[in-house]
């Protein structure tokens, strides 16, 4: 911040923190994008815990599961209904035949 201000050189800053004037400049850029990205809007509200992450993926997982046995359940019900209607057909034939 001194540096910003024009109280010290970035040199200066630089021995101060023992460190070269290139790795100086590095430091001082993420620390000014740091500062930039603290003044970003959050979301609202406590982040969210590895647990509750945890669950939501689980849960996700459960539904995924649901539905392709939702799916299944439903080819084989059209199935059935085709092996019905076919079987009834058959029927039909056989009975006209005698």
């Amino acid at each position: 911040m001194k540096v910003r201000c024009g109280l010290m050189t970035a040199i200066e800053a630089a021995e101060v923190l023992g460190v070269s004037r290139k790795t100086y400049y590095k430091w001082e850029k993420r620390g000014l994008e740091a500062l930039l990205d603290g003044l970003q809007d959050k979301h609202a509200g406590r982040p969210e815990t590895s647990l509750e992450s945890a669950r939501e993926t689980e849960f996700k997982k459960q539904v995924a599961g649901l539905q392709r046995d939702n799916e299944l359940l439903q080819k084989q019900m059209q199935l059935k209904e085709i092996a019905r209607q076919l079987q009834l057909k058959a029927e039909m034939n056989g009975a006209k035949k005698k």
